[in-house]
């Protein structure tokens, strides 16, 4: 999909440069922050230096003190609790994180994450009795349960207490639990915060942990809590901004540390030295894919178990059957993306579609999201990927920027038998005979959102650098300071002046990637760019071409060396 390159525009002005003096900072770097809206130097040193200090308290966010009341009164009591997550990061995160600060007040609290193929998501009615049978009295959800109407009213049929946590969208008619906790409900009466399923587990834990201290003798550290925090934040792709960026930022101090035994074996299972300083991007593609797999390809209970253990052994047992799982998942997404990326290519001969639709009676349930959040991105629409599921259909569901991938499946909800989600993702559920049918509709509901003309995927671009500059060690560390990467905080992306191509290597099994030798023509420098899944487009024939690049910039640390680590977003004939 072609990308247009949009340098950024930012307030009128330029920042004073006795700024930059004052902050510590490059003039570059300064501007960079100024335009992208940081026009007042409280504003940049608060970003440059975000502190656990300035998150909201507990009591001070709606819903979480009532919630927290509940639980611990329950608790207290001597009750049983049973924690109920969801099966991918943010869920595993959150049910652990909950665990973790009930252990150390002494309760032992049984936990539950549904099956994906044998359950689904949310809760169920027919686990909730089995819960009930055990003798569970309390039901604590953790991203999930907010449309679980059914279900909620099961468990408390059943004379549960339920108090649901959860972050996504909610429905018109909420459930009849003792509690809720999600802050898209504040946002009715209250600004509500971007949180994952996890966040909004962190502030609930955090004021059940001081509830619960007076009478246990015990408090559990919430900072060391941030790690699970961070995983699951960034693998839901929250906006990194204000209470997100703070509690990542933390929570990959964290995680670097890797106090936990399994992180530390998933760190070393994943590549990396156990000590080693993590940026999200890691995060998001080395430790966040092991963690799902489990879920996509068997149980996430696997990952549980692993963040949980307290023995270095197991820990490392755990890690490499997750890193096991995590290449069958490779191998299934491959298989799978092939076969729908040739029925897209065959849906667009003769015109653009406004977004896909796209069937796989044998794709795994497990991985058809990643597939669709693959085909969204190569071909800039919309994109839901179905397959067979006990006799109906069930589909995942990615969107672009701005298309609201919910509404738009709420508009053609009569042809579905449930759905849920929000404007970036969903998940379906529909008859195999009426996939024609919300086939057209989807598309219809695409098209009047987006238009008739070609999309083309914006790309912005901070300013124009040459590789001279590119290489500066004390610019590389500045941009560190802009960690951690994502939704409202993108890295910053530069463009290159003409550069020479001098070698062409490919990487990957199927040589999908491709590492180009390229010097600047302005500055005389030669670094080496990585190009993910561009190999195709960049073949041999570039070799002594001249051409320019949209990348960026890290330091990269390999064997101990300081090298210049360039990525490559996009390309131009110079």
């Amino acid at each position: 999909m072609e990308k247009e390159w949009r340098f950024r525009e930012g307030p009128e002005g330029v920042a004073p440069p006795t700024w930059a003096e004052r902050l510590c900072i490059s003039p570059l770097m300064l501007n960079i922050l100024w335009r992208r809206g940081f026009t007042d130097i409280d504003s940049i040193e608060r970003f440059l230096s975000p502190r656990l200090g300035g998150l909201p308290l507990p009591d001070s966010l709606p819903q979480v003190a009532q919630a927290a009341q509940v639980l611990a009164n329950e608790l207290l009591a001597g009750k049983k609790i049973v924690v109920w997550g969801d099966y991918d990061v943010d869920g595993i995160t959150a049910t652990s994180l909950a665990l973790d600060v009930l252990q150390t007040h002494g309760i032992d609290a049984s936990w539950h994450i549904p099956d994906r193929r044998d359950e689904g998501y949310g809760l169920n009615a027919r686990q909730v009795r089995t819960l009930a049978g055990q003798g569970i009295d309390v039901l604590l959800t953790v991203d999930c349960g907010i449309s679980d109407i059914e279900a909620v009213r099961c468990a408390r049929e059943m004379g549960m207490t339920v108090v649901v946590s959860d972050h996504h969208l909610p429905p018109e008619t909420l459930p009849d639990a003792h509690a809720l906790c999600n802050p898209r409900l504040w946002s009715r009466t209250t600004p509500g915060l971007d949180l994952a399923g996890v966040g909004v587990a962190f502030y609930l834990m955090a004021k059940v942990n001081a509830l619960l201290a007076p009478h246990t003798g015990k408090r559990h550290n919430m900072d060391d809590a941030l790690d699970m925090v961070a995983l699951g934040t960034l693998a839901d792709v929250m906006t990194l901004d204000n209470e997100n960026r703070i509690l990542t930022r933390g929570g990959l101090d964290v995680l670097s540390k890797a106090r936990r035994p399994g992180v530390a074996a998933l760190k070393k299972v994943s590549g990396m030295d156990e000590a080693a300083k993590l940026s999200a991007g890691q995060v998001v593609f080395r430790l966040a894919p092991r963690i799902n797999a489990a879920g996509r390809m068997e149980h996430a209970s696997t990952a549980v178990r692993l963040l949980r253990e307290n023995d270095p052994e197991k820990a490392a047992e755990l890690a490499v059957a997750l890193d096991s799982l995590n290449d069958k998942r490779r191998e299934e997404e491959e298989r799978i993306y092939v076969q729908a990326s040739e029925q897209a290519r065959a849906m667009s001969v003769g015109g653009r579609k406004a977004a896909f639709v796209l069937y796989g009676a044998d794709w795994n349930v497990g991985v058809v999201g990643i597939v669709a959040s693959r085909i969204a991105e190569e071909y800039n629409c919309p994109t839901i990927v179905f397959c067979d599921d006990k006799g109906l259909l069930k589909g995942s569901g990615r969107s672009v920027p701005g298309f609201d991938l919910h509404a738009a499946v709420e508009s053609v909800g009569h042809c579905l038998l449930g759905f849920g989600g929000h404007r970036m993702a969903a998940g379906l559920r529909m008859e195999k005979a009426r996939l024609e049918e919300f086939c057209q509709a989807f598309e219809q509901a695409a098209r009047k959102a987006l238009g008739d003309s070609p999309v083309v995927r914006p790309l912005l671009v901070e300013c124009e650098l040459d590789f001279g500059k590119a290489c500066d060690l004390c610019f590389l560390k500045e941009l560190e300071l802009l960690q951690p990467f994502g939704p409202g905080n993108a890295e910053p992306v530069f463009a290159s002046p003409s550069l020479l191509v001098k070698k062409r290597m490919p990487l990957g099994r199927g040589r999908e990637h491709v590492r180009l030798e390229l010097q600047d023509t302005v500055s005389g420098v030669t670094l080496f760019a990585k190009a993910w899944r561009m190999g195709r487009e960049l073949t041999d024939s570039f070799v002594g071409r001249k051409i320019r690049i949209a990348y960026t910039l890290r330091i990269d640390f390999y064997n101990g060396i300081a090298a210049v680590d360039v990525g490559i977003r996009d390309w131009m004939e110079a």
